[in-house]
C-alpha cells in the first residue's frame, strides 16, 4: 500500500509543476500591472517602479519563474502583493472555511445521491425513479449562483430563518453547502441508480436472496457495497469539482474562502497568491483522487490482492 501511495505521488509531481507553469505564463501575459492596481492609478512613476522593484516584477520572467519555483520547493510560498503578508499566511486563514464548505456539500450529495439512486433502483420506472431523475436533472442543470440567489430570497429575505453572511454555527452553512452540493447529488444519485440496477441482477445477489436472507440485508451488505465502486470514483471527482466550485458560492454568500482569495488575487493580478492558491486546490484534487484508489482496496479485496503482488 505505501509502495503505491508513493508511486501516486510522483506521478501527480510533473502535473502539479503544469498547473504552476500555466498560472505562471497566463497570469503575466494578459496586460495589467498590479503596481498600477495597488496604487489604484494614483502613484507617480517613480513610486510605480519603485513597487515593481518591492515585489520583484522588474525581473525577466524566467527569473520571476526560476525563484518562485525555488522558493516554492523550498516550503515558501512568498508575499501577497495585495495584503503584503505571507501567502502562507493568507492560505492558512481562508484555506479551512473552504473546506468546511466543500466537506459538508459533498456529505450532503453522498447522503442524498445514494439514498435517491438506491430507492430508484429498488423499483425502476417507478414514481420514485421519475422523481429522482426530475432532481437529479434540475441539480444538472441549475446554475449554481442563479440556486445561491433563489435560496437567499426564500430564506433569508422572505421567510427569515437562515442569515446570508452574517450569524455562526451550522445555519450560516445550510445554504452555501445546499447549493454547492445539489449538482454533485444529481450526478452521484444517476449513477448509484444504473449501478446497483445492474448489481441486483447478478448471481450472488440471486444467490442472497435465495438463502432466505431479510431483503434489507441483501441490499445494504451485498448489493450496495459492491455497487459502490464506480460511486466512490465520481465521489472523488466530484470532491474536486466542488473545491473549485467554491469561488462562485463563495462570491455568492460573501464567505471568506480560497474561492474570493482566487478572485481578488485574479482582480489585482496577485502572482503569488493565485498561483498558491491555485497549486494548493490543485493538490486537493490531486489527494481525494488518491484516497479513491486507496479506498477501493477496502471495498473489493481483489483489487487489495492485485495491487499486493504489483
Amino acid at each position: 500500500m505505501l509502495k503505491f501511495i508513493g508511486r501516486r505521488v510522483l506521478t501527480t509531481l510533473p502535473a502539479l509543476l503544469g498547473v504552476y507553469t500555466l498560472v505562471f505564463v497566463v497570469l503575466h501575459v494578459l496586460p495589467s500591472d498590479p503596481a498600477l492596481l495597488i496604487s489604484e492609478g494614483s502613484a507617480s512613476k517613480s513610486q510605480l517602479e519603485s513597487l515593481r522593484h518591492q515585489y520583484g516584477l522588474d525581473r525577466p520572467l524566467w527569473r520571476q519563474y526560476a525563484d518562485d519555483l525555488g522558493l516554492l520547493v523550498r516550503g515558501r510560498l512568498g508575499r501577497s502583493i495585495r495584503y503584503g503578508e505571507p501567502v502562507s499566511r493568507l492560505i492558512a486563514q481562508f484555506l479551512p472555511a473552504t473546506l468546511e464548505l466543500a466537506l459538508v456539500g459533498l456529505g450532503i450529495a453522498v447522503a442524498l445521491g445514494v439514498a435517491l439512486g438506491t430507492l430508484a433502483a429498488l423499483r425502476p420506472h417507478g414514481w420514485v425513479d421519475n422523481l429522482s431523475t426530475i432532481a437529479a436533472l434540475s441539480g444538472v442543470s441549475i446554475p449554481s449562483f442563479w440556486l445561491g440567489l433563489m435560496l437567499i430570497f426564500v430564506f433569508s429575505l422572505w421567510l427569515g430563518w437562515l442569515p446570508v453572511t452574517t450569524g455562526s454555527g451550522w445555519q450560516q452553512l445550510i445554504m452555501p453547502a445546499v447549493t454547492l452540493g445539489l449538482y454533485s447529488t444529481g450526478v452521484i444519485s444517476r449513477l448509484a441508480r444504473s449501478t446497483l440496477v445492474q448489481t441486483l441482477h447478478q448471481e450472488f445477489v440471486v444467490t442472497a436472496r435465495a438463502k432466505g436472507l431479510p431483503p434489507t440485508s441483501v441490499i445494504l451488505k451485498h448489493a450496495l457495497r459492491n455497487s459502490l465502486i464506480p460511486v466512490v470514483t465520481i465521489v472523488g471527482v466530484e470532491l474536486g469539482n466542488l473545491l473549485s466550485g467554491t469561488v462562485v458560492v463563495e462570491t455568492v454568500f460573501a464567505r471568506p474562502g480560497l474561492g474570493r482569495l482566487i478572485v481578488e488575487s485574479i482582480t489585482y493580478r496577485d502572482y503569488p497568491a493565485l498561483q498558491s492558491a491555485l497549486l494548493v486546490a490543485a493538490c486537493g484534487y490531486v489527494l481525494a483522487n488518491m484516497l479513491v484508489d486507496v479506498s477501493y482496496c477496502y471495498l473489493d479485496p481483489r483489487i487489495r490482492d492485485a495491487r499486493s503482488y504489483g
